[in-house]
């Protein structure tokens, strides 16, 4: 099966699935689009052997590759799950159902590109397009609040793709110093790293990082991130917590299996600093924060924190982080479409406006309790086994003190989350509200997010798991 089918395919149909004659059956069709997306994402993945080189070289079927495939696209799945339930309760969503069928349809083309692409280049133009993309999703009514969280989060991302592209500028510099020619291609990279490092490649890594650490939200331009992630609606703050934070840590991930041999001490203190300031800021935040959907996103950038400790840190540690990186993907989905949940029938995003979730919304409170503790890195959930690996390889690398600071912050952001959200959960009503039942088939998309991260903590599917090792061993990991 042709990848490129991927790429094509979900921006030729975005139009047609998007369009106002056809509104009444938009959300079927792009239930639809998406589950064979999704279907063919998963015979690519899982057929596809070695690493193949397709379109020219500009695409490839790597691990790497073919692991975030599946999983951008079975998320994207679930959303359109979201959308489509949303569109059957509430008819008058039509319109706001077909433009974000356009757009996120556009968006996940670009998604895809980003993820099987073997070009530097390439991938900093697809991850632009899905900020293009994402930016009118996030509008609300135009109301002033998404206007400026819309504005924000392009200018941040723009600024830390131009950072990247700065980088990049300065790596081709760094070839030529060498008397090499200058090249964006993966696996061409690889062969030429090995040349003595110089001050024009440090730069150009050091700035690459900073900019795609930008899209993941990590210190120190993280700000637009909780704005963002609180402004957005539900199905487009999925979009970009689940699906475009992976596209950027594939770009990431790219740039560590091509440059970390030859700069280990650049790269591993960088994304120790960047990753233990971000888990700080985020911990202040959380207890500080009376908005259970910027708790959320404080706990996105908390995140983007612990992957970039394992990261920095790497060699046992990152089966850890791949593990933990993806278990985080299907817990911010299913919470933040909770959210939108709980925001619908309260009116109020104040978590002291919020009690006795598990009688009044008994599904929406299994999802945020379930999902709270996934978040907090509980057994049995992939989070639990992946936060523990980072942690055991900081102590078999004597970062002790590295080791003390995260589990203090870890264990800070513990307390403050529990202390908000539990009697969110549990605590007596603070008014009654009438709500028609809900349904098994509107809960099935976040059910589903459970089910895989409860799958990856308990047992993985030896295919999966085959996937995990060849991409940790791609990062150097043991």
């Amino acid at each position: 099966m042709n990848p490129v089918f991927l790429t094509l395919a979900p921006a030729l149909l975005a139009p047609g699935v998007g369009a106002k004659r056809v509104r009444e059956v938009g959300p079927w069709l792009l239930l639809g689009v998406a589950a064979a997306q999704a279907a063919l994402a998963i015979v690519v993945a899982f057929t596809a052997g070695g690493t193949d080189r397709i379109a020219g070289g500009y695409l490839t079927t790597d691990p790497t590759a073919r692991l975030f495939l599946v999983l951008i696209d079975v998320i994207y799945l679930g959303i359109c799950g979201y959308v489509w339930n949303r569109d059957r309760a509430a008819p008058s969503l039509h319109d706001a159902v077909s433009r974000y069928a356009r757009f996120s349809l556009v968006f996940m083309a670009a998604a895809n590109v980003v993820v099987l692409s073997n070009h530097l280049l390439l991938s900093w133009v697809a991850l632009e397009t899905t900020t293009l993309a994402a930016a009118p999703l996030i509008l609300v009514d135009d109301l002033a609040a998404s206007r400026r969280a819309s504005f924000r989060y392009f200018l941040f991302s723009s600024v830390g793709l131009a950072l990247a592209l700065l980088g990049f500028a300065c790596l081709a510099r760094g070839f030529e110093a060498d008397g090499l020619e200058p090249t964006f291609f993966l696996d061409e990279l690889a062969k030429v790293t090995h040349a003595t490092p110089n001050l024009w490649r440090r730069m150009g890594v050091a700035l690459v990082l900073l900019g795609f650490g930008t899209k993941l939200g990590l210190a120190p331009m993280y700000t637009w991130l909780p704005e963002t992630y609180d402004e957005a609606p539900p199905a487009a703050t999925a979009l970009l917590a689940a699906v475009q934070f992976n596209c950027a840590l594939v770009c990431l991930l790219r740039v560590l299996q091509t440059f970390r041999g030859a700069e280990r001490t650049l790269v591993t203190n960088e994304l120790l600093v960047i990753g233990l300031v971000s888990m700080a800021i985020s911990t202040v935040s959380v207890i500080a924060t009376r908005n259970y959907k910027r708790l959320i996103a404080y706990a996105s950038i908390n995140h983007a924190g612990v992957i970039a400790i394992g990261l920095g840190i790497g060699k046992g540690a990152t089966y850890g982080v791949l593990l933990y990186a993806v278990s985080n993907a299907f817990i911010k989905a299913s919470l933040f479409l909770t959210a939108g949940k709980i925001q619908t029938h309260y009116g109020t995003k104040d978590t002291r406006e919020v009690a006795g979730l598990i009688k009044d919304l008994p599904y929406s409170g299994v999802f945020l309790m379930v999902g709270t503790f996934a978040l907090l890195g509980f057994p049995p959930f992939g989070s639990f086994v992946g936060e523990l690996l980072v942690l055991s390889e900081l102590v078999r690398a004597k970062q002790m003190i590295i080791f003390v600071a995260f589990c203090t912050l870890i264990a800070a952001t513990f307390v403050a989350t529990g202390r908000t959200v539990f009697p969110m959960i549990w605590g007596m009503p603070k008014r009654a509200v009438t709500w028609p039942r809900q349904t098994l088939a509107e809960a099935a998309p976040k059910a589903a997010f459970l089910v895989a991260l409860v799958v990856m903590g308990v047992y993985m599917p030896p295919a999966v798991n085959v996937l995990f090792r060849a991409v940790a061993a791609s990062l150097g990991g043991e």
